[in-house]
C-alpha cells in the first residue's frame, strides 16, 4: 500500500531560533532523521512506496535522500577503496516528493497527491513526526474488513498534568491523573480508503473535516494503541527519543526488534545502493 506522509509544516516549536529553518520531520533522532525512522516503520512490514506531502524546507528533505548516505546506518567493508555494502535500508524505495503549498492544511495536502495514489481503494497516512511499535498488520487487516472509511490509532492522553474535581465552596472531590482519563488522543496513524477525499472541501483538514464528518456517518473507526507511541513536537520531546536511542531503548524500531533485513543488498562494489524514484 502507498504511503503519503505530511512534512510540509513549520513544526515551530522544534525550531531553536529564526535561522532554524529545518522542518520538523527533519529533527534528527540517532543518526537519521524523524522521517527515516518513520519510513523504515512501514517498510518493515514491506509498504516502500512513499508520497511526501512537501513543503516549508522541503529542500532539506530533498537533498537528504538525493545525498542519502547507505554507510550511516548500515555495515560494510571497504575493499580496495571501494564500498561494499552488507545490507540497505532504502534500497527497494520509491519516493515521490510532491510540493503541496507552504500554509497548505493538512487535509489539502492530502487532496493534492491524490493522483499520486493511482486510484488505490485503500492507503495510509500519517504526520512524519510521531514513533510508534503499534502493529501496523492487524490495524490494516481491522480495516479492511469493516465497512468504514478511515482508520486512526489511537491512544491514551500523553499528558502528565492532573485534572481536579471540584465541589461547592472550592473544595476538592478528587485528582486524576490525565492519562488515567477514558479519553483517546488521535495518535496520527491512518489507514484511509479514498471516500475520506468525497469529505474534504477545499483547504480542509484530515481530521476536523474528513474524519469529523465520517464519524458522523458511522464510517470511522480507531485501532486502541496502548503500547510505545511518542510525539515530537518540541525540542524536549526530541531530545528525549535521542537520549533513548543513544542508549539503545528504541520500540519504535520494530525492524531491529523482529531481526528482519533492511532490504535487499547492493551489487558488489556499489556505493549507494540506495534510489529514490521521484514521479
Amino acid at each position: 500500500m502507498k504511503v503519503v506522509l505530511f512534512c510540509g509544516g513549520y513544526g515551530l516549536r522544534m525550531r531553536s531560533g529564526a535561522s532554524d529553518d529545518i522542518p520538523k520531520p527533519m529533527a534528527m533522532v540517532g543518526p537519521r532523521p524523524l522521517i527515516w525512522h518513520v519510513m523504515r516503520y512501514y517498510a518493515h512490514f514491506g509498504h516502500t512506496e512513499f508520497i511526501l506531502c512537501l513543503g516549508y524546507g522541503a529542500h532539506h528533505i530533498k537533498d537528504f535522500f538525493l545525498n542519502y548516505e547507505e554507510t550511516v546506518s548500515n555495515d560494510f567493508v571497504l575493499r580496495g577503496g571501494r564500498t561494499e555494502l552488507l545490507s540497505t535500508d532504502i534500497a527497494d524505495w520509491t519516493i515521490t516528493f510532491a510540493q503541496t503549498g507552504i500554509e497548505s492544511p493538512i487535509g489539502e495536502r492530502l487532496r493534492r497527491v491524490r493522483h499520486h495514489l493511482d486510484g488505490d481503494e485503500m492507503f495510509l497516512a500519517n504526520y512524519a513526526d510521531v514513533l510508534t511499535d503499534a502493529p501496523l498488520p492487524r490495524m490494516i487487516d481491522e480495516f479492511a474488513g469493516r465497512d468504514a472509511g478511515a482508520s486512526m490509532t489511537v491512544v491514551p492522553p500523553q499528558s502528565s498534568f492532573h485534572c481536579v474535581e471540584l465541589g461547592e465552596d472550592g473544595l476538592v472531590g478528587g485528582i486524576t491523573a490525565v492519562s488515567e482519563l477514558p479519553l483517546w488522543e488521535n495518535g496520527g496513524y491512518f489507514v484511509l480508503r479514498q471516500e475520506v477525499f468525497d469529505h474534504i472541501p477545499e483547504n480542509g483538514d484530515l481530521v476536523a473535516d474528513g474524519c469529523a464528518q465520517l464519524a458522523k456517518r458511522g464510517r470511522l473507526i480507531a485501532h486502541q494503541h496502548r503500547g510505545f507511541w511518542r510525539p515530537t513536537d518540541t525540542v524536549k520531546e526530541r531530545a528525549a527519543l535521542d537520549h533513548a536511542y543513544a542508549r539503545g531503548d528504541r520500540p519504535w524500531a520494530v525492524w531491529e526488534r523482529d531481526g528482519a533485513a533492511a532490504g535487499p543488498l547492493s551489487a558488489p562494489g556499489s556505493r549507494n545502493g540506495a534510489t529514490a524514484g521521484a514521479r
